[in-house]
């Protein structure tokens, strides 16, 4: 486990990328991880889609930006661009969709890639174009966007983490009926 906590500890949020493309290996690995992301019930009602027509890219960054009000990129010249819908059918929805975006931006970190988590797919998937691209690509039923992840290799070295907040451990003693709170430094 030890790897696994290196990993979680050192992955941070990457805001510049090289043009250099992504292995198909590794986005095959890394879209992977968002399959095996815990769902409710194991219903798996998140669908992950990869943008590759540079039009619909282009048509998505303009709409982010627009809604976020900037003009900028909102995707910072990623050279990969992956988008997280959930079925609204299920009660479980938002959370199984940001487990598959954190299973993935985990899995970048680990293969030595930059990712980011970028919002504002609701929005963008309620739209018109948004309603008809999924038709486009076949995908049916009531789904609302949960993130775009933009990955890549990164421009500069990420920042170090910050100090973590003191973290607060319940310990219950069942046989004195009482409850006990420690905090672990």
């Amino acid at each position: 486990m030890a790897k696994t906590l290196d990993v979680l500890k050192q992955r941070r949020s990457c805001r510049a990328f090289t043009n250099r493309p992504v292995e198909k290996e590794k986005m095959a690995a890394i879209l992977e991880a968002g399959t095996y992301a815990p769902t409710g019930m194991g219903k798996q009602s998140p669908i992950i889609i990869v943008i590759k027509d540079p039009k619909v890219k282009e048509t998505l960054r303009r709409m982010n930006a627009e809604i976020m009000g900037a003009k900028i990129d909102p995707f910072y010249g990623a050279p990969e661009l992956v988008v997280v819908l959930a079925n609204k059918e299920r009660p479980t929805y938002i959370y199984d969709g940001s487990l598959v975006m954190g299973n993935m931006m985990n899995a970048a970190a680990d293969l030595g890639l930059g990712s980011c988590w970028i919002h504002r797919a609701k929005e963008e998937f309620e739209t018109e174009y948004g309603k008809s691209l999924l038709k486009r690509l076949g995908i049916e039923g009531d789904y609302e966007g949960i993130g775009h992840l933009v990955i890549g290799y990164p421009a500069k070295e990420p920042a170090q983490p910050v100090k973590r907040k003191k973290t607060i451990f319940m310990n219950y003693n069942y046989a004195l009926s009482n409850l006990a709170c420690s905090l672990i430094k």
